[in-house]
């Protein structure tokens, strides 16, 4: 698949070319434009066979959907980004395809192509530009999205775009989309499709890509020796970190605690909040202490869920006979890892290709990561202990295996294992980490210059999920928690927050030591 410049009416509003996306064998796919063809090509196309991620993801229990924040810089033109999503978005074959049921047993059973009218997918409500508290009401209306269900009738995405300034843009879009579409890189592939360089009109924004994980020809004489070492090491942290996964999925569960989620909690009301925080400093940190960025934020959200849970039991608002076993507490993050050979985000025409490495679709495995909720006097002794594990599961087969015994376990045992496999491990750890890059320079979603994207996933069976993603200078940090376990979801937003400045400030702090001792 590729994509290319077409010519039409959004092209003289913007100033630019719009990529079109088009499908594997080439066709420009489903809808949008009027013509009696359209119809009889999209009929002759056949019912693609639901992946096994979707039906897992379509299952009562894992019934899930991303919504997904982009603030824009400029008052939002519904009639342009209507005009541009009908040559670039609903060409995608998910978000022109609606679910087919099985006529016998009611139970979804493929996506089929369908015309798309771009108007039954855009929300514009008509609000007061003078309202008193907009960051507020867009608060409210983004955490009043996960309480409705997206319509089986017709593909399983919509925008609504809410032209209302708010602290950090003049407008914004909201994407609510199934889960069952894709994954996180997946759909930010998909809106880098959408977008130019606001710098240049013309050209496509810069795509990060991970480093490559090929390793040198050159080696010493202990190479083979060295080899065995690590393959021992890889051998002994799988049985070690996928033992405790599995035990998880039998029986093994996090403590009890007034942050942990029970049964039901993923239907359970939502609060979805953000901050935005600077790119900069989390690289500050992770170069001072040559460490990653995942190493850096989970760190972050280790010491932020200490700080919290610390001052409830200082509040008294819960039961403070626990507070002595703070040391003897289990919490464990679910975080969310890519499973495909290629790592960090791909252009789409790679990823929709036949031959590409990097497939679109739900491609994700977890790792387990244990929590020590405590207050340390030095705040980087968080991003140490969080490295040292992250380093283990590195040099481990945990993700793999997460991915492909859910995999094994859909095809063999059957939907319903599956999807009690998935719902045990997410349900008995506490919380969920996700990590996405994004572009590196400000975007233009179709004329509209970007100035943060904020994603987040409503309906897994998790209390609380955090979602970091970079996009420019900017990383936003999205919070989606549940209402019964997090009344006032700001303050772990706050604490996010107070622990990367004091992080920032310890490596601050750390280096000055170092070069007046080095001058000494």
């Amino acid at each position: 698949m590729s994509i290319t410049s077409s010519s039409s009416p959004v092209d003289v509003e913007l100033g630019l070319k719009v990529r079109t996306i088009t499908g594997r064998d080439g066709s420009g796919g489903g809808g949008g434009h009027d013509g009696g063809g359209d119809e009889e090509v999209l009929a002759a196309k056949p019912p693609e066979p639901l992946s096994p991620g979707a039906r897992v993801l379509h299952s009562p229990q894992m019934d899930s959907f991303i919504v997904c924040m982009v603030g824009c810089n400029t008052r939002a033109d519904a009639d342009v980004i209507k005009e541009g999503l009908k040559h670039t978005l609903i060409k995608h074959p998910r978000f022109s395809s609606k679910l087919v049921l099985n006529a016998n047993n009611g139970k979804k059973e493929a996506w089929i192509r369908t015309k798309v009218n771009v108007e039954d997918h855009i929300i514009v409500p008509t609000l007061d530009p003078n309202m008193d508290n907009s960051d507020q009401f867009v608060e409210d209306y983004v955490s009043d999205m996960t309480k409705t269900s997206l319509d089986p009738t017709k593909p399983l995405w919509e925008l609504h775009i809410l032209n209302i300034k708010t602290s950090n843009a003049e407008s914004l879009g909201v994407f609510k989309i199934h889960h069952s579409l894709g994954d996180g890189m997946s759909l930010i592939s998909l809106l880098l499709a959408c977008t130019r360089k606001n710098s240049n009109p013309e050209e496509l924004p810069s795509i990060p890509t991970g480093k490559s994980t090929s390793s040198s020809d050159k080696g010493g004489p202990y190479r083979s020796l060295l080899f065995i070492w690590l393959i021992l090491r890889l051998i002994w942290n799988t049985l070690i970190h996928f033992g405790l996964f599995v035990a998880t999925v039998l029986w093994l569960k996090d403590t009890d605690t007034p942050i942990k989620g029970g049964k039901g909690v993923e239907s359970s009301p939502k609060r979805i909040v953000h901050r935005i925080v600077s790119l900069d400093d989390v690289k500050l940190v992770k170069n001072e202490m040559n460490v990653t960025v995942n190493d850096v934020i989970v760190g972050i959200t280790e010491a932020a869920l200490s700080r919290y849970l610390h001052r409830l039991y200082e509040e008294g608002s819960i039961d403070t006979t626990r507070k002595n076993s703070m040391k003897k507490i289990r919490i464990r993050a679910s975080v969310i890892v890519n499973i495909r050979q290629r790592v960090g985000i791909q252009d789409l025409a790679a990823m929709m290709s036949e031959g590409s490495k990097c497939k679109w679709g739900n491609k994700i495995g977890y790792i387990l990561v244990p929590f020590h909720l405590t207050l340390e006097k030095d705040p980087l002794q968080y991003v140490r202990r969080v490295k040292a594990t992250i380093d283990k599961k590195k040099l481990s087969l945990e993700a793999m295996l997460s991915y492909y015994v859910n995999l094994f376990a859909l095809k063999v045992l059957g939907i319903k294992v599956a999807v009690a496999l998935a719902y045990r491990v997410l349900s008995n750890a506490t919380l969920m980490i996700s990590n996405l890059v994004g572009p590196s320079e400000e975007v233009a979603f179709y004329g509209h210059p970007g100035a943060y994207v904020a994603p987040t996933v409503s309906g897994l069976p998790t209390g609380l999920l955090v979602n970091y993603q970079s996009y420019m200078n900017k990383m936003s940090i999205t919070v989606c928690a549940s209402q019964d376990l997090y009344p006032d979801p700001h303050k772990l937003c706050d604490d996010l927050e107070e622990s990367l400045r004091l992080m920032k400030e310890a490596v601050i702090q750390a280096k000055l030591k170092k070069e007046s001792d080095n001058v000494v």
